[in-house]
C-alpha cells in the first residue's frame, strides 16, 4: 500500500492570496487540485465556498474557453485581453505561441471565469519581464480566494498574505508573506533543533542512573543467593531470608525499576520532538572540454517564425569554453533558434545535453521510464543528482507522474551522467524549487562544457554566462526580427 504523501492537514483561507510553498515533489499541486476540487482526499474533506477553477503549470493545450473569451465583448472580457495583451489569432496559432504567451492566455481565461476559488500553479513560468509586469496588475485585482503555487519569491512576497508550507506528511500556514514565513520556518527549526538535543542530554543522563541502580540493585540479589551455598549452611540460609524480610534490599530494586521508567518517558520526549531530515546539496557536473575549435557555427541567415514573421541572424559561432546567454521578450523567436542550432550540431552522440522549455506529461512518463531501466550503477548516479537537486529518489521512482520540476531534474541527471561537451537550456528554472536553482547554479558555474542558456531569470545569467545573443524587432512592425551579438 503507498504511503498518502499528506496527512493530518487542516487549515482555513479567506479572501486574498495564499502561497503554497515546498520542494518539487513535495504536494503543492496536489494541495491545489484538492482545493479545485480536481481530486477528492483519502480521509476527510474539503469544502468549496464556490466555483473553483485551477490552472495548471503545462501549457501544452489550448484552454477550453480561450476562443470564447476572445469573441466576447463584455466589459470584464475587454478589460482582461487587454491587461494580458491577449491576441484575437492566439487559438489558430496556438502551436507557434510562446510558453510565456501560452501562459497569459492560460490565465486570462481562468481570471475572465470569475471563480470563487483561483488556484494557479507556476504563473510566472516562461514569463518575461513585461509580461510578469501585466500578470502582476491582474492578480493583484483579483478579490475572490487565490492559491499559489510559485517558486517566484518575488511574486510571494508582493501579492501573499499567508502561505502554506509544504513539507511531507505535513502542511503549516503562516501569517504574512513568503519572506516572514521563512523566517518563522527557521525559528521554528531551530528551537526544535535545541529543544532535541536537551531532550537527548537528559535521555542520557538517566540512562547512566539507570544502569548504576540496577547494577546497585543486583548487588544485593548476589549476596542474598543461596545458589552458592553448602546444603547443610543453616545458618547462612536464616541470614539470607532474614535480609530478604526486611525489605531493605528491595528498595534498590523498585527505584531502579522507577529509573527504567523514567528513562521510557526520556526517550519518548525525544522521538516526540520532530526535525525534518537536512539533506545534502550541490552537484558536481562531469564533462570535459571539446577538442575542436568550435562546437558549432550558424552561416548568416534567415529562420521563419510562421505568419510571414522572420528572424535574421549573423554567423553564430560557438566555442567548447563558451557561455552565452540568449534573451528577447516571450515570442521573438529564442526556442525557434535553440531548435535550428541543434538540428545542425554535429557532435559524437551523446555529448550533447538539452532541456527543452517544456516537457509534455507523455515524455515525461517516458523519461522516468528510460531512468528506471538504468543499469544499476548508472541509476545510483542519477538519484545522487536528484537527491542534491532536492528531491527524493525513493519516491520520485515511485510516482506514476513526475512533476515539472523532477522531470527536469531527471533529464539534466541523465545528461550529467554521459559527459557532455555542450548544455544547452531552454527557461532551465521554470520549475524549479528555490534551493534546486541555487544547486544548479552552483553546479553549472563549475562545469567544464560549454553553456547555451535562455532565461528571463536576470540573476541566473549574470551569473553563469560571459557572452549574449539576445533578440529584438528590427522594426516597429514585430514582423523581422534581428539577433544581435552584445
Amino acid at each position: 500500500m503507498q504511503k498518502p504523501l499528506l496527512q493530518d492537514v487542516d487549515f482555513t483561507v479567506s479572501a486574498g492570496w495564499t502561497g503554497v510553498v515546498g520542494s518539487n515533489g513535495a504536494g503543492k499541486t496536489t494541495v491545489l487540485k484538492l482545493a479545485s476540487g480536481i481530486l477528492e482526499p483519502s480521509e476527510g474533506s474539503v469544502q468549496l465556498p464556490g466555483h473553483a477553477v485551477y490552472c495548471d503549470q503545462r501549457t501544452d493545450d489550448v484552454p477550453d474557453l480561450l476562443e470564447s473569451l476572445i469573441d466576447a465583448r463584455d466589459r470584464l472580457a475587454s478589460a482582461i485581453k487587454g491587461e494580458l495583451r491577449i491576441q484575437d489569432d492566439w487559438c489558430s496559432r496556438w502551436d507557434v505561441l510562446s510558453h510565456g504567451e501560452r501562459k497569459r492566455a492560460q490565465i486570462a481565461v481562468a481570471l475572465w471565469q470569475e471563480p470563487v476559488v483561483l488556484s494557479l500553479d507556476e504563473p510566472t513560468n516562461h514569463i518575461d519581464a513585461d509580461a510578469r509586469a501585466l500578470l502582476l496588475r491582474a492578480l493583484s485585482n483579483y478579490r475572490g480566494i487565490g492559491l499559489l503555487v510559485s517558486h517566484d519569491r518575488d511574486l510571494l512576497d508582493t501579492i501573499c498574505e499567508r502561505c502554506l508550507f509544504v513539507t511531507p506528511p505535513e502542511a503549516v500556514l503562516r501569517p504574512g508573506n513568503y519572506s516572514s514565513g521563512k523566517r518563522e520556518s527557521l525559528r521554528e527549526e531551530e528551537y526544535a533543533r535545541t529543544q532535541k538535543e536537551i531532550a537527548k542530554l537528559n535521555f542520557v543522563r538517566l540512562k547512566r542512573e539507570a544502569q548504576r541502580r540496577i547494577s546497585k540493585a543486583r548487588n544485593p540479589d548476589r549476596r542474598h543467593s543461596k545458589r552458592s551455598l553448602a546444603v547443610k549452611d543453616h545458618d547462612g540460609r536464616a541470614r539470607i531470608d532474614g535480609a530478604r524480610l526486611t525489605g531493605a534490599d528491595g528498595k534498590a530494586g523498585r527505584l531502579a525499576a522507577r529509573m527504567q521508567s523514567r528513562v521510557a518517558r526520556a526517550l519518548e520526549e525525544v522521538e516526540g520532538i520532530r526535525i525534518r531530515k537536512q539533506y545534502e546539496l550541490g552537484i558536481w557536473i562531469g564533462g570535459e572540454y571539446c577538442r575542436r575549435d568550435t562546437l558549432f557555427q550558424l552561416a548568416a541567415g534567415s529562420i521563419p517564425l510562421g505568419s510571414a514573421r522572420q528572424l535574421r541572424h549573423p554567423q553564430l559561432t560557438m566555442l567548447p569554453k563558451d557561455r552565452i546567454s540568449l534573451t528577447g521578450s516571450n515570442g521573438s523567436g529564442k526556442s525557434t533558434l535553440l531548435r535550428t542550432i541543434i538540428n545542425n550540431l554535429s557532435l559524437p552522440p551523446g555529448r550533447l545535453t538539452y532541456l527543452p522549455q517544456e516537457i509534455d506529461l507523455p515524455s515525461s512518463c517516458a523519461i522516468l521510464e528510460e531512468v528506471r531501466r538504468q543499469p544499476s550503477d548508472v541509476l545510483g548516479k542519477i538519484m545522487n543528482v536528484v537527491s542534491r537537486l532536492g528531491s527524493r529518489p525513493a519516491n520520485l521512482l515511485e510516482s506514476i507522474e513526475p512533476s515539472p520540476g523532477e522531470v527536469r531534474k531527471l533529464l539534466l541527471a541523465l545528461g550529467i551522467a554521459r559527459e557532455p561537451y555542450l548544455i544547452i537550456m531552454d527557461e532551465p528554472t521554470n520549475h524549479l524549487d528555490l534551493p534546486s536553482i541555487e544547486c544548479l547554479e552552483a553546479a553549472l558555474a563549475d562545469c567544464p562544457c560549454g553553456l547555451l542558456l535562455v532565461s528571463h531569470d536576470r540573476r541566473f545569467l549574470q551569473n553563469l554566462a560571459q557572452k549574449r545573443w539576445h533578440i529584438e524587432p528590427e522594426d516597429d512592425s514585430m514582423e523581422r526580427m534581428i539577433v544581435s551579438i552584445l
